[in-house]
């Protein structure tokens, strides 16, 4: 695999993952958009049919890591040189940045009505509506769009149900190989690991939002912070670093213990 697969495999595969699964928390969240208020269950398989996407697009070219959790757990599994994930990691990250822009383009109306409803920016910004970004608050109106947020803002709580999360989503890709026979499970294994992604979603997304993949949440987040939405609030930088370290302890984590349990 050259280093122009990976390139090209991991920016467009992570840029339709995040266009996609950012695109229905926009559908859930904007107004005037036909899918607000569908729910949990919307975003659940929203995320999951996002993962199918991008998988079977970039599977062929890059592997379809798409996520720098999983890169790491291959990696000290062993089906994933070291060397190449530098590489990795900054495909799935410029993808992810791509990705959050074809979000705000998609629903820009959309973004625009929700940011200038009086009835949001009195909930979310305070009584006197518009306020300079100094003073905003961690989280703003739409900031859940992009990136994700706890329920109950607990650092170390939050931390570990990412590190569990991610744990489940990685060693059930490691383990896919165990049941092949040999062959591969090929466009198979992206539906299950769909599959895995909407049982989290599911199981274990309340506490957090379920990131479980570092650059899903911050490439949005960059994006966020950098894009002229009006009154959009504050990007939640203090909590930005959860949904980053733990995934990547989750995959590290997940890789060890298939070698200790499986390999």
């Amino acid at each position: 695999m050259s280093s122009s697969d990976i390139f090209i495999g991991e920016t467009i595969g992570t840029a339709v993952l995040i266009l996609l699964g950012a695109g229905v928390c926009a559908a859930v969240t904007l107004k005037q958009s036909k899918a607000q208020n569908a729910g949990w269950l919307a975003v659940t398989f929203g995320w999951g049919f996002a993962v199918l996407t991008g998988a079977y697009i970039a599977g062929g070219v890059s592997g379809a890591h798409l996520n720098p959790a999983v890169t790491i757990g291959l990696a000290i599994e062993g089906g994933t040189k070291w060397s190449d994930v530098p590489l990795y990691l900054a495909s799935q990250l410029l993808g992810a940045m791509i990705g959050a822009v074809l979000v705000w383009l998609t629903y820009y109306g959309q973004f625009r009505a929700h940011l200038t409803d009086p009835e949001i920016l009195k909930a979310h910004l305070g009584d006197e509506g518009m306020v300079d970004q100094a003073s905003a608050p961690e989280a703003g109106p739409v900031l859940g769009v992009f990136s994700t947020g706890p329920e109950i803002r607990n650092a170390v709580q939050n931390v570990v149900t990412e590190i569990i999360g991610t744990i489940v989503l990685v060693l059930a890709i490691l383990t896919q190989g165990l049941n092949d026979n040999g062959n591969g499970l090929g466009a198979l294994g992206a539906l299950i690991t769909a599959l895995v992604v909407v049982g989290i979603g599911l199981s274990l997304g309340g506490p957090t939002g379920y990131a479980i993949n570092p650059v899903r949440d911050l490439g949005p987040r960059i994006v966020h912070a950098l894009l002229p939405l009006p009154n959009k609030g504050g990007s939640d930088w203090g909590y930005a670093w959860i949904p980053v370290v733990g995934p990547l302890v989750g995959g590290a984590l997940a890789g060890g213990l298939y070698n200790l349990a499986f390999a």
